[in-house]
């Protein structure tokens, strides 16, 4: 049987030492989980909000601009920028997208509204 909760009709003055704990842990599990997902939602936007700002960078490139192309977080390679106008654009899962360079500002732009709106229904909660 599960432990009686106030939003159940037990007043918590009136609950046991171990109804008083089990309410406390869900609390607690509660409050981890909504941390967690407002922290994926800044870490998600943050990545977008790069995104964003690089490829408006590389818009202002001309063809034939050398550069250092990441391979990882701390290896890169020599490379010259061919067509800035087409870029690929991560959906997820290990997908990518070609689209053009306005197509691109246009998902990261609509994706960092999503959200943002996320986080602030969350912050409602």
């Amino acid at each position: 049987m599960a432990a009686a909760t106030p939003s159940r009709g037990m007043e918590i003055d009136k609950m046991s030492i171990e109804q008083l704990r089990g309410l406390k842990e869900q609390a607690d599990m509660e409050s981890n989980l909504f941390q967690d997902s407002l922290n994926n939602i800044r870490t998600a936007t943050v990545r977008l909000d790069l995104a964003s700002t690089a490829l408006l960078d590389l818009s202002l490139r001309p063809r034939g601009k050398k550069m250092l192309v990441p391979l990882t977080a701390s290896l890169y390679v020599a490379g010259t920028l061919d067509d800035a106008e087409k870029v690929l654009v991560d959906v997820g899962t290990g997908y990518f997208i070609e689209k053009t360079m306005a197509e691109g500002k246009d998902y990261c732009e609509r994706k960092i509204n999503l959200l943002k709106s996320n986080y602030d229904q969350l912050l409602e909660v």
